[in-house]
Protein backbone atom coordinates (compact mmCIF):
# COMPACT_ATOMS: atom_id res chain seq x y z
CA UNK A 1 0.00 0.00 0.00
CA UNK A 2 1.24 3.49 -0.86
CA UNK A 3 2.26 5.57 2.14
CA UNK A 4 0.04 8.37 0.80
CA UNK A 5 -3.05 6.30 1.56
CA UNK A 6 -2.00 5.15 5.04
CA UNK A 7 -3.92 7.07 7.72
CA UNK A 8 -1.90 8.64 10.51
CA UNK A 9 -3.18 9.91 13.87
CA UNK A 10 -4.06 13.59 13.90
CA UNK A 11 -1.32 14.35 16.43
CA UNK A 12 1.26 13.13 13.90
CA UNK A 13 -0.29 14.69 10.77
CA UNK A 14 -1.09 18.04 12.36
CA UNK A 15 1.53 18.17 15.10
CA UNK A 16 4.69 16.14 14.64
CA UNK A 17 5.17 16.49 10.87
CA UNK A 18 4.63 20.30 10.76
CA UNK A 19 6.94 20.72 13.76
CA UNK A 20 9.73 18.72 12.12
CA UNK A 21 9.26 20.63 8.87
CA UNK A 22 9.51 23.90 10.79
CA UNK A 23 12.69 22.73 12.52
CA UNK A 24 14.18 21.84 9.14
CA UNK A 25 13.27 25.28 7.82
CA UNK A 26 15.05 26.98 10.71
CA UNK A 27 18.01 24.62 10.38
CA UNK A 28 18.58 25.57 6.74
CA UNK A 29 17.92 29.21 7.58
CA UNK A 30 20.68 28.92 10.16
CA UNK A 31 23.00 27.56 7.49
CA UNK A 32 22.23 30.55 5.29
CA UNK A 33 22.96 32.95 8.17
CA UNK A 34 26.15 31.08 9.07
CA UNK A 35 27.29 31.24 5.42
CA UNK A 36 27.36 35.07 5.57
CA UNK A 37 29.47 35.01 8.72
CA UNK A 38 26.81 35.58 11.37
CA UNK A 39 25.96 33.44 14.38
CA UNK A 40 22.60 31.71 13.75
CA UNK A 41 21.94 31.30 17.49
CA UNK A 42 22.45 35.01 18.06
CA UNK A 43 20.15 35.69 15.14
CA UNK A 44 17.48 33.43 16.63
CA UNK A 45 17.82 35.23 19.96
CA UNK A 46 17.33 38.64 18.37
CA UNK A 47 14.41 37.30 16.30
CA UNK A 48 12.56 35.97 19.33
CA UNK A 49 13.34 38.99 21.51
CA UNK A 50 12.26 41.36 18.76
CA UNK A 51 8.92 39.59 18.40
CA UNK A 52 8.13 38.55 21.97
CA UNK A 53 10.56 40.35 24.27
CA UNK A 54 8.52 43.49 25.02
CA UNK A 55 4.89 44.48 25.25
CA UNK A 56 5.01 46.63 22.12
CA UNK A 57 6.84 43.86 20.23
CA UNK A 58 4.13 41.36 21.14
CA UNK A 59 1.55 43.92 20.08
CA UNK A 60 3.12 44.30 16.64
CA UNK A 61 3.43 40.52 16.30
CA UNK A 62 -0.27 40.04 17.08
CA UNK A 63 -1.17 42.91 14.76
CA UNK A 64 0.55 41.20 11.82
CA UNK A 65 -0.88 37.83 12.85
CA UNK A 66 -4.41 39.27 12.79
CA UNK A 67 -4.14 40.14 9.11
CA UNK A 68 -2.71 36.70 8.33
CA UNK A 69 -5.53 34.95 10.18
CA UNK A 70 -8.13 36.60 7.96
CA UNK A 71 -6.31 35.89 4.70
CA UNK A 72 -5.36 32.37 5.82
CA UNK A 73 -9.01 31.59 6.55
CA UNK A 74 -9.93 33.06 3.18
CA UNK A 75 -7.59 30.71 1.31
CA UNK A 76 -8.62 27.73 3.48
CA UNK A 77 -12.36 28.05 2.84
CA UNK A 78 -11.83 28.10 -0.92
CA UNK A 79 -9.31 25.26 -0.69
CA UNK A 80 -11.79 22.99 1.08
CA UNK A 81 -14.03 23.38 -1.97
CA UNK A 82 -11.18 22.49 -4.31
CA UNK A 83 -10.52 26.11 -5.28
CA UNK A 84 -7.13 27.83 -5.04
CA UNK A 85 -7.99 31.45 -4.32
CA UNK A 86 -4.93 33.54 -5.17
CA UNK A 87 -7.00 36.71 -5.04
CA UNK A 88 -7.14 37.41 -1.30
CA UNK A 89 -4.78 40.34 -1.85
CA UNK A 90 -7.20 42.12 -4.19
CA UNK A 91 -10.26 41.10 -2.20
CA UNK A 92 -8.72 42.57 0.96
CA UNK A 93 -7.91 45.74 -0.98
CA UNK A 94 -11.52 46.17 -2.12
CA UNK A 95 -12.73 45.17 1.34
CA UNK A 96 -10.82 48.16 2.66
CA UNK A 97 -12.90 50.38 0.40
CA UNK A 98 -16.09 48.99 1.95
CA UNK A 99 -14.83 49.50 5.49
CA UNK A 100 -13.59 53.02 4.70
CA UNK A 101 -16.90 54.09 3.15
CA UNK A 102 -18.73 53.01 6.31
CA UNK A 103 -16.22 54.77 8.58
CA UNK A 104 -16.36 57.98 6.54
CA UNK A 105 -20.15 57.95 6.61
CA UNK A 106 -20.69 57.18 10.31
CA UNK A 107 -17.65 58.36 12.27
CA UNK A 108 -19.14 61.82 12.88
CA UNK A 109 -22.40 60.53 14.32
CA UNK A 110 -21.94 57.30 16.28
CA UNK A 111 -19.30 55.67 18.52
CA UNK A 112 -16.95 52.98 17.21
CA UNK A 113 -18.97 50.06 18.54
CA UNK A 114 -21.93 51.14 16.42
CA UNK A 115 -19.75 51.68 13.36
CA UNK A 116 -17.93 48.36 13.76
CA UNK A 117 -20.70 45.91 12.73
CA UNK A 118 -21.53 48.00 9.67
CA UNK A 119 -17.82 48.18 8.79
CA UNK A 120 -17.52 44.40 9.15
CA UNK A 121 -20.47 43.99 6.81
CA UNK A 122 -19.10 46.56 4.36
CA UNK A 123 -15.65 44.96 4.22
CA UNK A 124 -17.15 41.48 3.86
CA UNK A 125 -19.63 42.49 1.15
CA UNK A 126 -17.04 44.36 -0.93
CA UNK A 127 -14.54 41.51 -0.61
CA UNK A 128 -17.17 38.94 -1.55
CA UNK A 129 -18.30 41.06 -4.51
CA UNK A 130 -14.73 41.15 -5.82
CA UNK A 131 -14.58 37.34 -5.61
CA UNK A 132 -17.94 36.85 -7.35
CA UNK A 133 -16.85 37.32 -10.98
CA UNK A 134 -13.91 34.84 -10.76
CA UNK A 135 -16.26 32.43 -8.97
CA UNK A 136 -18.94 32.78 -11.66
CA UNK A 137 -16.37 32.35 -14.44
CA UNK A 138 -15.09 29.17 -12.78
CA UNK A 139 -18.53 27.73 -12.11
CA UNK A 140 -20.26 28.65 -15.37
CA UNK A 141 -17.48 28.99 -17.94
CA UNK A 142 -14.68 26.79 -16.62
CA UNK A 143 -12.18 29.64 -16.37
CA UNK A 144 -9.41 28.63 -13.98
CA UNK A 145 -9.84 30.31 -10.61
CA UNK A 146 -6.07 30.80 -10.17
CA UNK A 147 -5.74 32.84 -13.36
CA UNK A 148 -8.83 34.99 -12.83
CA UNK A 149 -8.10 35.78 -9.18
CA UNK A 150 -4.51 36.75 -9.99
CA UNK A 151 -5.72 39.11 -12.70
CA UNK A 152 -8.30 40.61 -10.35
CA UNK A 153 -5.49 41.48 -7.92
CA UNK A 154 -4.02 43.80 -10.54
CA UNK A 155 -7.42 45.24 -11.42
CA UNK A 156 -8.10 45.94 -7.72
CA UNK A 157 -4.75 47.70 -7.33
CA UNK A 158 -5.37 49.92 -10.37
CA UNK A 159 -8.93 50.69 -9.31
CA UNK A 160 -7.91 51.66 -5.77
CA UNK A 161 -5.11 53.92 -7.00
CA UNK A 162 -7.57 55.69 -9.29
CA UNK A 163 -10.14 56.14 -6.51
CA UNK A 164 -7.63 57.38 -3.96
CA UNK A 165 -5.98 59.79 -6.37
CA UNK A 166 -9.10 61.15 -8.05
CA UNK A 167 -12.05 60.63 -5.68
CA UNK A 168 -11.10 60.21 -2.02
CA UNK A 169 -7.94 62.31 -1.79
CA UNK A 170 -8.10 65.15 0.71
CA UNK A 171 -8.16 68.50 -1.19
CA UNK A 172 -4.82 70.26 -0.97
CA UNK A 173 -2.84 67.15 0.02
CA UNK A 174 -0.46 65.13 -2.11
CA UNK A 175 -0.83 61.79 -0.33
CA UNK A 176 -3.33 59.47 -2.09
CA UNK A 177 -5.43 58.63 0.96
CA UNK A 178 -8.74 59.46 2.59
CA UNK A 179 -9.11 61.83 5.50
CA UNK A 180 -8.29 60.43 8.93
CA UNK A 181 -11.32 58.82 10.53
CA UNK A 182 -12.72 60.38 13.66
CA UNK A 183 -12.82 58.22 16.82
CA UNK A 184 -16.23 56.89 15.78
CA UNK A 185 -14.56 55.22 12.79
CA UNK A 186 -11.53 53.78 14.58
CA UNK A 187 -11.20 50.38 16.24
CA UNK A 188 -9.70 50.79 19.73
CA UNK A 189 -6.46 49.20 20.80
CA UNK A 190 -6.41 46.17 23.09
CA UNK A 191 -4.06 47.83 25.58
CA UNK A 192 -6.28 46.64 28.44
CA UNK A 193 -5.68 43.03 27.34
CA UNK A 194 -1.92 43.53 27.40
CA UNK A 195 -2.20 45.22 30.80
CA UNK A 196 -3.74 42.02 32.21
CA UNK A 197 -0.35 40.38 31.62
CA UNK A 198 1.59 43.34 32.98
CA UNK A 199 2.65 44.53 29.52
CA UNK A 200 2.49 47.94 27.86
CA UNK A 201 1.22 48.01 24.30
CA UNK A 202 2.99 51.26 23.46
CA UNK A 203 2.73 52.34 19.82
CA UNK A 204 1.72 48.90 18.54
CA UNK A 205 -1.61 49.01 16.63
CA UNK A 206 -2.94 45.76 18.15
CA UNK A 207 -6.71 46.30 18.09
CA UNK A 208 -10.20 44.83 18.38
CA UNK A 209 -9.99 43.20 14.94
CA UNK A 210 -7.92 40.44 16.62
CA UNK A 211 -11.04 39.44 18.55
CA UNK A 212 -13.04 39.50 15.31
CA UNK A 213 -10.40 37.22 13.72
CA UNK A 214 -10.74 34.71 16.57
CA UNK A 215 -14.52 34.72 16.15
CA UNK A 216 -14.07 34.07 12.43
CA UNK A 217 -11.82 31.09 13.24
CA UNK A 218 -14.63 29.56 15.27
CA UNK A 219 -17.29 30.33 12.66
CA UNK A 220 -15.18 28.83 9.85
CA UNK A 221 -14.72 25.67 11.93
CA UNK A 222 -18.49 25.47 12.41
CA UNK A 223 -19.09 26.08 8.70
CA UNK A 224 -16.63 23.50 7.38
CA UNK A 225 -17.17 20.68 9.86
CA UNK A 226 -20.64 21.21 11.33
CA UNK A 227 -22.90 22.30 8.46
CA UNK A 228 -24.38 20.73 5.34
CA UNK A 229 -22.78 23.41 3.17
CA UNK A 230 -19.37 22.66 4.66
CA UNK A 231 -19.83 18.96 3.97
CA UNK A 232 -20.76 19.75 0.37
CA UNK A 233 -17.70 21.97 0.02
CA UNK A 234 -15.37 19.30 1.38
CA UNK A 235 -16.95 16.66 -0.86
CA UNK A 236 -16.49 18.91 -3.88
CA UNK A 237 -12.89 19.50 -2.89
CA UNK A 238 -12.12 15.79 -2.64
CA UNK A 239 -13.87 14.72 -5.86
CA UNK A 240 -15.97 17.08 -7.99
CA UNK A 241 -17.27 14.17 -10.07
CA UNK A 242 -18.43 12.20 -7.04
CA UNK A 243 -19.91 15.34 -5.47
CA UNK A 244 -21.99 16.16 -8.54
CA UNK A 245 -23.06 12.51 -8.84
CA UNK A 246 -24.21 12.62 -5.20
CA UNK A 247 -26.34 15.70 -5.88
CA UNK A 248 -24.08 18.51 -4.68
CA UNK A 249 -24.97 21.63 -6.72
CA UNK A 250 -21.63 22.48 -8.32
CA UNK A 251 -22.32 26.04 -9.45
CA UNK A 252 -23.93 27.13 -6.20
CA UNK A 253 -21.25 25.54 -4.01
CA UNK A 254 -18.36 27.06 -5.97
CA UNK A 255 -19.88 30.53 -5.93
CA UNK A 256 -20.86 30.43 -2.25
CA UNK A 257 -17.43 29.12 -1.22
CA UNK A 258 -15.70 31.92 -3.11
CA UNK A 259 -18.07 34.55 -1.73
CA UNK A 260 -17.24 33.43 1.83
CA UNK A 261 -13.55 33.34 0.95
CA UNK A 262 -13.68 36.86 -0.47
CA UNK A 263 -15.63 38.13 2.53
CA UNK A 264 -12.98 36.82 4.94
CA UNK A 265 -10.22 38.42 2.88
CA UNK A 266 -12.13 41.72 2.81
CA UNK A 267 -12.40 41.71 6.59
CA UNK A 268 -8.62 41.74 6.84
CA UNK A 269 -8.85 45.46 5.97
CA UNK A 270 -10.46 46.20 9.34
CA UNK A 271 -7.13 45.56 11.05
CA UNK A 272 -5.19 48.10 9.03
CA UNK A 273 -7.71 50.61 7.72
CA UNK A 274 -9.72 51.11 10.92
CA UNK A 275 -7.34 49.71 13.51
CA UNK A 276 -3.86 50.97 12.56
CA UNK A 277 -3.85 53.88 10.12
CA UNK A 278 -7.45 55.14 10.61
CA UNK A 279 -7.64 55.96 6.90
CA UNK A 280 -7.59 54.21 3.54
CA UNK A 281 -4.16 54.29 1.89
CA UNK A 282 -2.47 52.87 -1.19
CA UNK A 283 -1.03 49.35 -0.80
CA UNK A 284 -2.26 48.93 2.77
CA UNK A 285 -2.60 45.14 2.30
CA UNK A 286 1.21 44.91 1.90
CA UNK A 287 1.29 41.29 0.72
CA UNK A 288 -0.87 39.85 3.51
CA UNK A 289 -3.08 38.14 0.93
CA UNK A 290 -0.15 36.15 -0.44
CA UNK A 291 1.16 35.34 3.05
CA UNK A 292 -2.31 33.93 3.73
CA UNK A 293 -1.62 31.22 1.16
CA UNK A 294 1.42 30.05 3.12
CA UNK A 295 -0.46 30.37 6.42
CA UNK A 296 -3.29 28.21 5.10
CA UNK A 297 -0.92 25.56 3.72
CA UNK A 298 1.09 25.43 6.91
CA UNK A 299 -2.06 25.32 9.03
CA UNK A 300 -3.46 22.43 6.97
CA UNK A 301 -6.49 24.63 6.17
CA UNK A 302 -7.78 24.18 9.73
CA UNK A 303 -8.64 27.28 11.81
CA UNK A 304 -6.50 26.16 14.75
CA UNK A 305 -3.54 25.45 12.50
CA UNK A 306 -4.06 28.77 10.72
CA UNK A 307 -4.05 30.60 14.05
CA UNK A 308 -0.66 29.14 15.02
CA UNK A 309 0.78 29.60 11.52
CA UNK A 310 -0.35 33.24 11.51
CA UNK A 311 1.38 33.77 14.87
CA UNK A 312 4.57 32.24 13.45
CA UNK A 313 4.54 34.58 10.46
CA UNK A 314 3.75 37.48 12.77
CA UNK A 315 6.88 36.58 14.73
CA UNK A 316 8.92 36.39 11.52
CA UNK A 317 7.66 39.79 10.36
CA UNK A 318 8.14 41.66 13.63
CA UNK A 319 11.21 39.76 14.83
CA UNK A 320 12.76 40.02 11.39
CA UNK A 321 12.60 43.81 11.53
CA UNK A 322 14.49 43.87 14.83
CA UNK A 323 16.93 41.22 13.61
CA UNK A 324 17.92 43.26 10.56
CA UNK A 325 18.49 46.26 12.85
CA UNK A 326 20.61 44.37 15.40
CA UNK A 327 22.56 42.41 12.75
CA UNK A 328 22.86 44.66 9.67
CA UNK A 329 24.41 41.89 7.57
CA UNK A 330 21.07 40.11 7.76
CA UNK A 331 19.03 42.35 5.51
CA UNK A 332 15.28 42.39 4.95
CA UNK A 333 15.92 40.27 1.87
CA UNK A 334 17.49 37.63 4.11
CA UNK A 335 14.35 37.67 6.25
CA UNK A 336 12.34 37.01 3.10
CA UNK A 337 14.63 34.04 2.42
CA UNK A 338 13.88 32.67 5.89
CA UNK A 339 10.16 33.13 5.33
CA UNK A 340 10.53 31.40 1.97
CA UNK A 341 12.25 28.42 3.60
CA UNK A 342 9.44 28.15 6.14
CA UNK A 343 6.93 28.18 3.29
CA UNK A 344 8.98 25.64 1.33
CA UNK A 345 9.28 23.09 4.11
CA UNK A 346 5.96 23.66 5.87
CA UNK A 347 3.92 24.16 2.71
CA UNK A 348 5.32 22.89 -0.56
CA UNK A 349 7.22 19.98 1.04
CA UNK A 350 4.69 19.21 3.75
CA UNK A 351 4.53 15.52 2.80
CA UNK A 352 8.27 15.03 2.31
CA UNK A 353 8.61 13.28 5.68
CA UNK A 354 5.33 11.40 5.50
CA UNK A 355 6.72 8.08 4.11
CA UNK A 356 9.31 7.89 6.91
CA UNK A 357 6.71 8.79 9.54
CA UNK A 358 4.36 6.11 8.19
CA UNK A 359 7.07 3.46 8.44
CA UNK A 360 7.98 4.53 11.99
CA UNK A 361 4.34 4.56 13.04
CA UNK A 362 3.68 1.13 11.56
CA UNK A 363 6.82 -0.23 13.23
CA UNK A 364 6.00 1.07 16.72
CA UNK A 365 2.26 0.45 16.43
CA UNK A 366 2.81 -3.10 15.25
CA UNK A 367 0.83 -2.62 12.02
Amino acid sequence: MSTASVPLPAWISYGVIPLINLMLAFFFSGLVIWSIGENPFEALKFLVQGALGRGDAIGFTLFYATSFIFTGLSVAVAFHAGLFNIGSEGQAYIGGLGAALVALALDRYVPWYVTMPFAIAGAAIFGAAWAFIPAWLQAKRGSHIVITTIMFNFIAAALMVYLLVNVFIVPGKMAPETRTFLPGGQLPKLDWLMALFGLRLGPAPFNVSFVIALVMCFLVWVLIWRTKLGYEMRTLGVSPTAAVYAGVPYVRTVIVAMLISGALAGMMALNVVMGASARLQVEFVAGAGFVGIAVSLMGRSHPVGILFAALLFGILYQGGADLSFEMPNITRDMIVVIQGLVILFAGALEYMLRPAMVRLYQQFAGK
